[in-house]
């Protein structure tokens, strides 16, 4: 008997022993099955989170930043300890004692979804685990990923520290609101670092890891309230907080940024604007846009805030005078179904949704609004972030009656009288205060609008390239399009420096002589006849002269005498084109190149002839503050010495390639001075220190352009449709781009100062008639008498006159001593009468040429 007993037992045992051994078998070769192939777990450990790259300010302050996750990464021993404590409350209390994976979790898990019937199925995972999934592995509830994710967790629980485990998990896991990690959420929710949530705002980020899109601060309050105080009473538990702090924290309201209880940190950051944006596409191509949106980066920008402002300000005011001065009223083009406009919560949502430019100030922000009612003479508006007043807001009769409607046909409408001939009920419009300028006072809402006409404006460094403001069009939000580096227009008149370089490096000097007569050339297309804008002729004129009134004749003649290969080979050193063509038209500025191209080679006039290479950034570190770009290339020899005297500073050796003679470089600068002293900028460019610059206008005025500079800064302006076509009667380079310039570079040299252009060694100054080209005495004075500087050793030859190989007739009615463009002139009509012609001639007589 007790032997049959023992046998029995035995065999019970024996049973039992071998299930187990084979349960084991067949979870080692489950293991061992879905083991073999896993990703490496060890790449963890230099594994490096996308995050955002920022870009700031010479100060220091963040102005722009860019990712594809927006996630802020922290390393485990600057996350606080009560952040650590509500994530581990809310997904693992036992982090720290289980070695991957916990096994009563496991198991409660499974009852709980037994006991329900599968309606309660809930996860199991570990922090640990977790991490596996989101680095390595699916999203899915499949029993094959859960064991793969086991067998990980294992692994890397041998690989990392748990803090280390932990870091991974609170800048990886996706919080909601676009926001990856903590330290993003924190700021996305509270506009708070990390170290300065509370209890309860660190258990509202602990309960979003379960469903962040089903926990919104606002649209699910009550869910979100209910989950953030389980996470206390888990805090409590778990010992990390008080029962006291704990029924403290569940007792207050859920207060967020999304609800307007704390201000979006965005507030602090200034609207995109052209420059961070142009930032973006450089850094982009030159260090992928992979790296760029995901790396890190920290960029220091060339900008200055102050001048980017006024750069913005004033490019916005001279293409809103033009338009203002066509009087045609366009709008947006948006409208708002008038059954949305019945109450202001309705009007202020849907006008909230509508697409339309927020980033605009001139003179005072400019503000979306939409027409809420139309009276009789006036217009009620309705305006987002301004309260209504008792009475409403509303636009005046006076306000519209500067401007026409284009109906329906294309045709205009007569001027408007009341605000109901340009807006009706649903329109969404652009309005701003108008104040009094004595002491600010309101004085009513005006209508504004984005113009059709666009521009850019640019400011840059001489010496170094940086630069210092970028405006590319009237409104970044209205168009991104970067007309100062990706319009590609025609130069007109700004490229005649480059001529006129050539031929000074060639030999010639500011007091040669060339004939301004007509010139006719055969080509493929035609005759081609080019005039001078006021359809005049000049006769015998010295160069000076013809650079300050812009003489396209006698461009076209030095350009045949120096030759299309020189002048291109120029162009092309000095970065306007990449393979100019060798067209004598080309001569005028018809090939097209960028605003940011023509400002940098007019930056090596400045400089007295050195390269300079533009640059939006000064400096790029990566994530871990190491420099990977420097722009600055020139040698501080005595930087590293702490012997330097009091007020004297390091030397810097500049090991920049020269472009330009500097004696060519001063020789043209001082001609370009009599641009703006003299010539086609002197009635609008008018600063306090010297300056030199070049106007260009279009056949058509289809581009117009103004690019200066003084002894330190460079600045240019350029204007036009971005379809190309006719600006009309009356715009000028001068006129249109020449107080936006001065306006700009105003506000740059009282911060920037300003002086003499240096004169070069080597050389020394001549009188001569500006008319004429004549030499006079040393003694010489008059408004006619200019001192040039010409290199020693080198006697110029006067007299001589220079035509380029053209016939010249001789009959030519010449202008008088001191006749300019802009002088009326008085002649004898064919009936024996007199009468007065000029100033200019209207575009439709320039059928060819016509470049100022």
């Amino acid at each position: 008997m007790v032997r049959f007993i023992l046998s029995f037992f035995g065999a019970i045992f024996s049973a039992i022993t071998l299930g187990i051994f084979m349960i084991a078998l067949g979870i080692g070769g489950v293991f061992w099955m879905y083991g073999r192939d896993l990703p490496s777990h060890e790449a963890l450990s230099q594994y490096e989170p996308p995050t955002i790259s920022r870009i700031y300010s010479a100060e220091g302050r963040i102005i722009d930043e860019f990712a594809k996750e927006r996630r802020l990464f922290v390393p485990a021993e600057e996350i606080p300890d009560l952040v650590k404590a509500a994530f581990i409350s809310a997904e693992d209390k036992n982090f720290y004692q289980h070695s991957g994976y916990d096994l009563m979790g496991i198991a409660s898990a499974a009852r709980d979804a037994v006991v329900s019937r599968g309606r309660n199925v809930r996860g199991a995972s570990t922090i640990t685990q977790q991490v596996m999934k989101n680095f390595l592995l699916s999203g899915d509830r499949q029993a094959e990923r859960k064991i793969k994710e086991l067998i990980l967790a294992t692994r890397i629980e041998q690989t990392l520290e748990k803090d280390e485990i932990l870091e991974l998990y609170l800048n990886e896991i996706y919080l909601g609101a676009n926001s990856y990690g903590v330290a993003a959420a924190a700021q996305t929710y509270f506009n708070k670092t990390l170290g300065e949530l509370t209890p309860g705002e660190a258990a509202y980020l602990a309960s979003l890891p379960k469903k962040p899109a089903k926990l919104h601060p606002v649209r699910d309050y009550e869910e979100a309230v209910d989950r953030r105080n389980y996470v206390l009473r888990e805090m409590e538990e778990n010992g990390y907080i008080t029962a006291e702090m704990r029924d403290a924290e569940q007792a207050l309201p859920l207060k967020s940024v999304q609800n307007g209880d704390y201000e979006d940190f965005r507030v602090a950051l200034p609207y995109r604007d052209y420059f961070t944006d142009e930032i973006r596409r450089q850094l982009s191509d030159d260090f992928g846009e992979g790296e760029f949106f995901t790396g890190g980066l920290s960029v220091r920008a060339t900008v200055d805030p102050d001048l980017q402002a006024v750069a913005g300000e004033s490019l916005r005011r001279g293409l809103e005078k033009y338009d203002r001065g066509l009087g045609i009223w366009r709008g947006t083009g948006k409208k708002i179904d008038p059954a949305e406009l019945e109450t202001e919560e309705q009007w202020r949502e849907a006008l909230s949704n509508v697409d339309v430019p927020r980033d605009i100030f001139l003179e005072a922000q400019w503000y979306p609004a939409v027409v809420l009612r139309v009276g009789d003479t006036s217009a009620r508006i309705g305006i987002e972030g301004v309260e209504e007043d008792e009475d409403g807001h509303w636009i005046p009769s006076e306000d519209v009656q500067w401007a026409r409607k284009r109906l329906e046909n294309g045709k205009l409408a007569n001027k408007a009288r009341v605000a109901g001939d340009l807006v009706e009920v649903g329109d969404v419009v652009l309005v701003r205060r108008m104040t009094k300028d004595e002491d600010g006072s309101f004085i009513r809402w005006t209508l504004r609008q984005t113009p059709e006409v666009q521009g850019g404006l640019m400011a840059m460094d001489v010496e170094n390239g940086r630069v210092l403001a970028m405006q590319g069009g009237f409104s970044y939000q209205d168009s991104v399009f970067n007309r100062v580096t990706q319009a590609q227009r025609q130069p007109g008149s700004s490229f005649k420096p480059f001529v006129y370089a050539s031929a000074l490096d060639s030999g010639y000097s500011p007091a040669t002589i060339v004939i301004d007569a007509p010139i006719e050339v055969d080509t493929p297309q035609g005759l081609w006849r080019p005039k001078n804008s006021s359809n005049k002729y000049y006769g015998p004129t010295p160069l000076r002269t013809g650079i300050e009134q812009s003489r396209n004749l006698m461009t076209v003649r030095l350009a045949q005498e120096v030759g299309m290969d020189t002048i291109a080979r120029y162009a092309e050193r000095f970065g306007v084109y990449d393979n100019m063509g060798r067209f004598l038209a080309n001569s005028l500025g018809s090939e097209e190149t960028t605003l940011y191209k023509m400002v940098a080679a007019y930056a090596m006039f400045a400089n007295g002839g050195e390269r300079v290479q533009p640059t939006l950034v000064d400096r790029v570190q990566d994530r871990y503050g190491r420099t990977i770009y420097r722009h600055e290339e020139r040698i501080c020899t005595d930087c590293a010495d702490p012997s330097i005297p009091n007020g004297m500073g390091p030397r810097i050796t500049s090991n920049r390639e020269q472009v330009m003679d500097p004696i060519t470089a001063y020789q043209l600068t001082s001609m370009m001075q009599g641009v703006v002293q003299r010539g086609t900028a002197a009635s609008t460019v008018k600063l306090p220190v010297p300056t030199a610059g070049k106007t260009g206008t279009t056949n058509d005025a289809k581009d117009v352009w103004f690019v200066g500079f003084t002894s330190n800064i460079v600045a240019g302006c350029y204007m036009g449709f971005d379809s190309p076509r006719p600006m009309g009667r009356g715009a000028y380079g001068g006129t249109l781009c020449g107080p936006v310039f001065t306006e700009l570079m105003q506000a740059a040299t009282k911060k920037y100062g300003g002086g003499p252009f240096d004169v070069p060694p080597g050389g020394h100054f001549i009188k001569i008639d500006r008319f004429t080209g004549a030499r006079l005495s040393d003694d010489a004075s008059g408004a006619d008498v200019v001192a040039e500087y010409f290199r020693d050793g080198e006697e110029p030859m006067f007299g001589i006159a220079f035509d380029g190989g053209f016939a010249v007739g001789s009959n030519l009615p010449m202008f008088g001593r001191g006749e300019t463009d802009d002088a009326p002139k008085q002649v004898t009509t064919s009936g024996g009468g007199t009468a007065v012609v000029g100033p200019k001639a209207d575009f439709g007589t320039l059928s060819a040429g016509g470049l100022y």
